[in-house]
């Protein structure tokens, strides 16, 4: 029997993209160069050899992107604003063309009666800032404390929801741990001092933005997996323990109770990975201030983690993660799927930390379904996946988690970090050379679900 899955009246829909995904124009109107330009045309970093010099062409096409937007029935839509087309070398001298583009990009939105939710930092992390030590030193904070006051009073009274950063532990852990994001290092302490500036500047920029935002939501959103063992083993709990405390507690602990998780600080430290001066690096206050009481978490959801206690040869005492699913319940990417994880992160979050508001912020999936001659393309295992994704949702609300938006991952396919465009997460899929978008069954179903607010199962 057919069950009908109801949001509540005011619940928020759409789609997100971040600025180095999907504008291009890298080297038009006084944009400085970032780590993902850099770090994408260093050989071998990108899967296919690709970079973002071009990617969707946004910043040309934000017109019909936002017509896009408005004929698939969007009511928000998340997007980042893009650091060194702001400022350039990260501090100092404003570009005004940069402001311009986002300026004339919320107008055109709120034209079309869709809310801007804005990220101030998808990854792109202006490439003099690097070379001055990036995100392990302070100063980088105190540079993002600078822009976001920058940004904030040119476009806060217009935009009135503020995501500080997007997945702090992608911008620490796979740039300066794993080395396979820009700027690509491979140094635990490096990676633990970024994660702390990050979080830190987060906390510093929450009044900023209050100030210059009046009435203006302001949150940060982070990725989040349950982490559950392999097995019965106790090792294999432990592992799970640990890994739990990598990918989720080390960033919701500090911003919600104003600590770093005690077991995870004698688990670095016992493995030498804390950095030296961690005890001087953390300042007193620090912790307070990235608790700064926010309106929201933003919550990506994509997959689970399973941890086995064997290491991976090539990373050191690393636990390893597996799939409990056939490959067949994959995606392209070769992530499993897992619909009851995002009902359990947002249920977890909720009970245990109790954000005031939460929105799913992205979630999605890659698979490569193409256009057929009648140009439509059939990609049904994408509807599949959001339907159970979305049903999880609508029993985390029954449940008493405070969800109040979802945006889809992602508006249409783009440059997907260290894969290039082998990747598709798109709603609408995209001809790289012509620049074509064409709206997938799933973005159609996607319409359909928000019309009726609702879906049947």
């Amino acid at each position: 029997m057919a069950e009908r899955v109801t949001f509540p009246e005011g619940f928020v829909w759409g789609s997100a993209t971040s600025s180095y995904q999907i504008e291009g124009a890298a080297h038009e109107d006084g944009r400085g160069e970032s780590i993902w330009d850099r770090f994408a045309k260093t050989r071998s970093n990108i899967r296919d050899g690709s970079n973002g010099d071009v990617a969707c062409d946004h910043y040309h096409r934000w017109r019909d992107d936002i017509a896009l937007l408005a004929e698939l029935g969007h009511a928000a839509y998340r997007f980042s604003i893009a650091w060194p087309r702001v400022i350039p070398t990260g501090r100092g001298a404003v570009n005004e063309r940069g402001l311009d583009f986002y300026s004339r990009l919320v107008d055109g939105l709120l034209e079309r009666g869709i809310a801007p939710y804005a990220t101030l930092f998808h990854w792109d992390l202006p490439q003099a800032l690097d070379e001055r030590g990036g995100w392990p030193k302070r100063d980088t904070a105190e540079a993002f404390v600078e822009y976001a006051d920058v940004v904030t009073r040119r476009l806060g009274d217009r935009v009135k929801r503020w995501i500080t950063h997007n997945e702090p532990w992608c911008s620490s852990m796979l740039a300066y741990e794993r080395g396979i994001h820009a700027p690509g290092r491979k140094d635990w302490r490096a990676a633990l001092a970024a994660s702390h500036h990050i979080l830190l500047s987060h906390g510093m920029a929450v009044p900023v933005v209050r100030r210059n935002s009046a009435e203006a939501e302001v949150g940060i959103t982070v990725n989040l997996s349950p982490c559950v063992p392999a097995s019965t083993s106790p090792e294999d709990h432990a592992a799970a323990r640990v890994h739990d405390g990598y990918m989720n507690r080390w960033f919701l602990d500090p911003v919600f109770r104003a600590t770093y998780p005690a077991d995870m600080i004698a688990e670095y430290g016992a493995r030498g990975r804390l950095p030296e001066d961690w005890t001087s690096l953390v300042r007193p206050g620090d912790l307070r201030q990235i608790a700064a009481p926010t309106d929201f978490l933003g919550v990506n959801y994509y997959n689970r983690h399973v941890a086995r206690s064997d290491a991976i040869p090539e990373e050191k005492n690393a636990p390893r993660n597996v799939f409990l699913a056939p490959q067949s319940e994959w995606t392209d990417i070769g992530w499993e799927v897992y619909a009851a994880g995002l009902f359990e992160v947002l249920m977890r979050v909720h009970l245990e930390y109790r954000p005031d508001k939460l929105y799913v912020t992205e979630n999605g999936a890659a698979y490569g379904d193409a256009p057929d001659a009648g140009k439509r393309v059939a990609d049904a295992r994408r509807v599949a996946y959001l339907e159970s994704h979305l049903a999880a949702a609508a029993r985390a609300i029954d449940a008493g988690a405070p969800l109040a938006g979802y945006f889809a991952w992602s508006l249409m396919d783009n440059f997907e970090w260290d894969h290039g465009y082998t990747q598709r997460f798109g709603l609408c899929w995209v001809d790289y050379e012509t620049q074509e978008r064409i709206p997938k069954d799933s973005a159609l179903w996607y319409r359909n679900v928000i019309r009726s607010r609702g879906l049947t199962r």
